[in-house]
């Protein structure tokens, strides 16, 4: 497995596209059934395979990920060739960037000698998607990158 398997809500949100998986298999209900039943691993093949797919079918389609903490945010551009970064460290261990309050103290003091920017671009491994699913696996989350976005215009990233 390539990625990780969907999980059971997963599955059930997705349930129509797996049975559309299914058919393309030429697998039946009624063979499904039998499967998961009779050869277990089989099924647990198939229903890794279809969320490899639906992982690279998401992936494919990423553009802006934001991974925040407690002292850092990053936020990350999927470009065509590289990876671009804006990072954001807030070095008063008071502020908690996860919380409404300590965003709030940020968006005050985003200009102050509290907060330190870096910026970085780096080019993907052979397989971007996989680079996308490894930051998503260390907390980042799929967004339209509003914030990206703003604080490109406010640091002037090139």
């Amino acid at each position: 497995m390539k990625y990780k398997r969907l999980t059971k809500e997963q599955l059930e949100e997705l349930q129509p596209e797996f049975i559309n998986f299914l058919a393309t298999q030429s697998i039946t209900g009624e063979e499904w059934k039998n499967l998961k039943e009779d050869k277990p691993a089989v099924a647990e093949d198939e229903v890794d395979i279809f969320s490899d797919l639906i992982w690279e079918g998401v992936l494919k389609n990423v553009s802006y990920l934001e991974n925040i903490s407690s002292q850092h945010m990053h936020f990350f551009n999927c470009e065509e060739k590289e990876m671009k970064l804006i990072s954001v460290k807030v070095m008063n261990p008071e502020i908690d960037l996860a919380t409404s309050v300590g965003f709030n103290w940020f968006k005050k003091n985003w200009q102050s000698d509290f907060v330190e920017y870096l910026t970085a671009s780096k080019a993907y491994t052979e397989d971007k998607n996989l680079d996308k699913f490894k930051l998503i696996e260390q907390g980042a989350v799929i967004t339209k990158g509003d914030l990206y976005k703003w604080f490109e215009t406010m640091i002037k990233v090139k």
